[in-house]
């Protein structure tokens, strides 16, 4: 076990580490980060997965929930280190003092982001959790798919969802995590077929069954099938999970007890006890799953993101160097930096005056760039003198 825990300190650790280092940086501005983003129809069961993941209560409801991009960060701590969480958007910070406030804060981000309508955002609300419950692993859990606008709703909603998942699950820095319920037909579900169209192969998929025990009887055996990969292959395969209910939400079942009432449901199962005993089932397997997936991926997009920042970093040195150094560190030196800024300034402007030349910054000569503008305002202008002419004939 202490092998285990050194090998996992020094090797996925710092993976994850430096991903959500580069995010908080703000590099995925410009460059795509490695992530997993998790993305389903509605009621598909993606926020229970999310629940038992994180430990905390998320948003539920009718029609759609997620109305914004939700970056779920979270970190394992060791036993016995007390629960941590911050909620972030745009320039708004808040830690969180305890677990229960969380959907209540989530809430109140999306309604400052989106208002209280039932609209979409992709403005990104970021949820860190520090725990010793947790695994270390970032998602990024997107709207659920909807095929039907209701009242309120744009009519074109559907399609707005749909782009904003495929700007995300595009990209080849990320896995998508396809949530499918067990009653449905997967074939038929709107995000798996998604997902095969940006990933064609399945090489950045992976399927999560919820709802095991909603399946009619008789129709176990087509469950297995599919996560053994022999329904649609994809090169990571498929885990299933079974998350409360809305009869366990009802009941108050706390987290840690359904995690227990899920063991036990795939031990007894009679056709599931088989996924159990191959760790294709329950959600710790899944959260192992996803971290080493997750770790695999980044090791593998490093090569790939390092050569895009030292290609992002050549072009800002470039254009840094066609501009004049920056105010000096020294006070007294700013002030004369300044003093030379303005002078140099007004000089520009008693220049403009007298028709000299005239540099603009490091683009070409301020005249070209008028000429320019003053013959499309002139073309404008003589196109409003003929229409105002042929106005007056009548």
């Amino acid at each position: 076990m202490n092998s285990l825990n050194q090998q996992y300190e020094e090797k996925v650790r710092p993976c994850i580490d430096l991903i959500d280092k580069l995010r908080s940086l703000g590099v995925e501005k410009d460059l795509a980060l490695p992530a997993i983003a998790v993305i389903g129809d509605q009621s598909s069961g993606k926020s229970s997965v999310l629940e038992a993941l994180s430990g905390v209560a998320l948003p539920r409801g009718v029609g759609i929930v997620t109305r914004c991009p939700l970056e779920l960060k979270m970190t394992r701590k060791k036993k016995g280190e007390a629960w941590y969480g911050k909620i972030s958007y745009r320039d708004y910070n808040e830690e969180l003092k305890k677990p229960s406030l969380v959907e209540k804060k989530i809430r109140e981000a999306q309604d400052k982001l989106v208002g209280n309508g039932t609209g979409i955002s992709n403005d990104l609300i970021s949820l860190e959790i520090a725990s010793p419950d947790v695994p270390d692993l970032t998602l990024i859990d997107l709207p659920g798919i909807t095929r039907v606008a209701v009242s309120g709703q744009s009519e074109d909603i559907g399609e707005q969802i749909k782009r904003l998942i495929q700007n995300n699950i595009r990209k080849q820095e990320t896995i998508s995590l396809v949530v499918v319920p067990c009653n449905v037909d997967i074939a038929t579900t709107e995000a798996l077929r998604m997902a095969q169209q940006v990933d064609p192969e399945g090489e950045r998929t992976l399927g999560i069954l919820t709802k095991p025990d909603l399946v009619d009887k008789g129709t176990e055996e087509n469950v297995v099938k599919i996560v053994h990969n022999e329904v649609i292959p994809l090169k990571k395969g498929y885990m299933v999970v079974k998350c409360r209910g809305q009869k366990e939400i009802t009941e108050k079942v706390s987290l840690s007890e359904a995690l227990k009432n899920e063991e036990a449901f795939f031990e007894e199962h009679a056709h599931f006890q088989t996924l159990f005993d191959e760790g294709q089932a329950t959600v710790p397997k899944l959260a192992e799953k996803l971290t080493l997936e997750l770790v695999h991926h980044i090791q593998k997009s490093l090569p790939r993101l390092d050569e895009q920042i030292q290609k992002k970093l050549k072009q800002t040195r470039a254009n840094l160097d066609k501009l004049s150094n920056g105010p000096p560190s020294d006070a007294i030196e700013r002030l004369g930096f300044l003093i030379d800024r303005v002078s140099a300034f007004t000089q520009d402007a008693i220049s403009l005056t007298k028709g000299e030349e005239l540099k603009c910054g490091y683009k070409s000569s301020i005249f070209s760039l008028l000429r320019g503008q003053f013959a499309v305002w002139r073309e404008a202008i003589e196109t409003s003198g003929t229409n105002c002419k042929i106005f007056g004939t009548f």
